[in-house]
């Protein structure tokens, strides 16, 4: 069961935040929002997952991301989660911007005290759709879509769930966090030091041997994200896109020439992924 804690009227719907009890996060209180567009009496909608990013919560992309007027216009609701378990009280949960809370990278964890609570992959993939779909006016209709951390997590969930999602998207996703230092991190400390675990959350590795069906993926990277072109590159997009090329799985990849990694690159291209999302979302109903 979920409770509305703050409704808002925004263009032509309701963005709500609620809050409830999340088994799979170890019992703790977990906050979602999402935005219903006004439909046609008793007409229920797909839904376009979003997943954040490093430090986000429910909020920063309903605040941030001017996609309510595409929403309304393509007809999709938008179901925002939180980044990571709050609250869990383990130690080091607090300590670094990249690990930890508001740092969930989408995965079951299952090294130490981790494992717990840190179940953000059952989260999104299972606990969240059964609620939002018992709870609001919805169909099981599924897009998946996210911004760095939160690419991460929709190429690899869509590529590990493909019969869940009709269309993927990301922007500025890592890639290949295995081989890079947020990933490495993160990977340590919730899965332990055995490598091959670790693949099963990379996209890289994932595409290499995906045999499903098409899902769409449309990527953006900005040329001047500082991410991409600082000393460490923790995103990785040229090889993610040549493995998807040896794999021959489609990828739109669109390089974008002077964005940057914030939510001023996103707003830019956000009613365009909306779009994508929509096209495919509507075409089996």
């Amino acid at each position: 069961m979920a409770k509305v804690i703050q409704s808002f009227r925004v263009a032509q719907g309701w963005l709500r935040r609620f809050e409830h009890t999340s088994a799979v996060l170890g019992g703790l209180p977990a906050k979602f929002a999402a935005y219903i567009p006004d439909s046609s009496a008793g007409t229920r909608l797909p839904v376009c997952y979003w997943l954040s990013g490093l430090t986000c919560t429910d909020e920063n992309f309903s605040q941030k991301a001017g996609a309510y007027h595409a929403a309304c216009a393509h007809q999709v609701a938008l179901v925002m989660p939180d980044t990571s378990p709050r609250g869990a009280g383990i130690a080091g949960e607090d300590e670094t911007y990249d690990f930890g809370t508001g740092a969930g990278f989408y995965l079951n964890a299952t090294n130490g005290d981790w494992a717990k609570n840190y179940n953000m992959y059952d989260y999104v993939v299972s606990e969240l759709p059964a609620l939002v779909e018992e709870t609001l006016p919805v169909t099981d209709r599924r897009a998946i879509f996210g911004h760095s951390m939160g690419g991460h997590g929709a190429l690899t969930i869509g590529l590990k769930n493909p019969d869940r999602y009709a269309s993927v998207s990301a922007f500025a996703p890592i890639c290949n966090p295995m081989n890079v230092p947020w990933g490495i991190k993160a990977f340590t400390n919730y899965l332990g030091s055995d490598k091959e675990t670790w693949k099963q959350y990379d996209a890289l590795e994932l595409i290499k041997t995906y045999k499903g069906k098409d899902l769409h993926i449309l990527c953006d990277q900005g040329t001047a994200d500082n991410f991409l072109t600082g000393d460490v590159n923790q995103l990785q997009p040229l090889a993610f896109m040549e493995a998807a090329q040896k794999a021959k799985v489609h990828v739109t990849f669109r390089m974008q020439a002077g964005y940057d990694h914030s939510y001023y690159f996103m707003s830019t291209f956000i009613s365009e992924h909306l779009e994508h999302h929509a096209s495919f979302l509507h075409a089996a109903e």
